[in-house]
């Protein structure tokens, strides 16, 4: 009987691995067995949709940098609840088994542009702004212009009062006074009227009532009185001002345009009476001139019938 060769003993089969499927397939089989949507991964990740739904497809193309990608595959996989560190292995072998020596697997993309504030918002914003601050500038430009405005009004108001012009009236006033000058006694007086630096005209005494008229022909008439008090001056049917200050001995003009000027007579002091410094330079010595009682004119009454002087 033939001898038979011994059967091989057969050899150890080599249990080979199995092959993983792809990273993009693996993340969107874990995403769906929890009933996740990418945009659900999106907004827990804060990574953009797309780069997501590239990387379920293997869309190297459309994806940024390989670091990138890889960070955000590792992110993909920790809300999935996959190890995230195999899928970041794994991701590189399936992009051309390169690892970089630098680890950027935490870096992250900036956010989605579609969440970020829209540019409608931002002008609107940016216009607001711009119209408050013009507001604000107008409202401090008016108050400052408000206080400015009483100023102008207070500057403008005194020059319609000027005291300048007033004093016209006392020469219009002493030229427009025509007619004989009628010295009249309102109390016993003695008065002199002479012309100046010449003949006594008058001396004498009134009584209340009485009066005298200046000669129309006198050149220059000047009064010489102790009591001015006691005299009225008119000037045809004008009255002129008072003579001079009570019981001061006056020597004035009685030319009508002198009597009608206020403040012009220059009065001398009566004995007894303290001068006033301002007086004493009116003070002037006359020659005596012996008077002659025949050379005076009588007095006259209002009637012009002649007064007893010696009353």
């Amino acid at each position: 009987m033939p001898k038979r060769d011994p059967e091989p003993e057969p050899m150890d089969e080599q249990l080979a691995e199995p092959e993983l499927p792809p990273v993009g397939e693996r993340l969107r089989q874990a995403r769906e067995e929890q009933g996740l949507s990418l945009e659900d991964v999106a907004a827990q990740t804060r990574i953009p949709q797309r780069h997501l739904a590239s990387i379920e497809t293997a869309d190297w193309n459309s994806l940024p940098a390989p670091t990138y990608t890889i960070g955000f595959a590792k992110s993909y996989a920790s809300a999935v609840g996959l190890d995230r560190t195999e899928i970041g292995n794994q991701l590189r072998e399936e992009m051309g088994g390169q690892r970089f020596t630098s680890a950027a697997s935490d870096v992250f993309e900036p956010a989605d542009p579609a969440r970020t504030m829209p540019k409608g918002l931002v002008v609107g914003a940016i216009a607001a702004v711009i119209v408050l601050i013009l507001l604000m500038s107008w409202l401090s430009n008016r108050s400052l212009e408000q206080p400015a405005a009483p100023k102008t009004e207070t500057a403008a108001a005194p020059p319609p009062a000027r005291p300048v012009s007033r004093p016209a009236a006392a020469p219009a006033a002493a030229a427009a006074a025509q007619g004989p000058v009628v010295l009249t006694a309102t109390a016993p007086v003695w008065l002199q009227v002479s012309e100046k630096g010449g003949a006594t005209l008058f001396s004498g005494t009134l009584q209340p009532g009485q009066t005298y008229t200046v000669p129309a022909s006198a050149t220059a008439p000047m009064l010489k009185t102790g009591k001015p008090e006691g005299l009225k001056a008119t000037v045809g049917n004008a009255v002129a001002p008072p003579i001079g200050p009570p019981a001061t001995t006056v020597h004035v003009s009685l030319l009508p345009a002198d009597l009608m000027k206020t403040g012009q007579a220059a009065a001398t002091p009566s004995a007894g009476t303290p001068a006033p410094a301002p007086a004493q330079p009116v003070r002037r010595a006359k020659p005596s001139q012996p008077q002659a009682p025949a050379a005076e004119a009588p007095p006259t009454t209002e009637n012009g019938a002649p007064a007893n002087a010696a009353e």
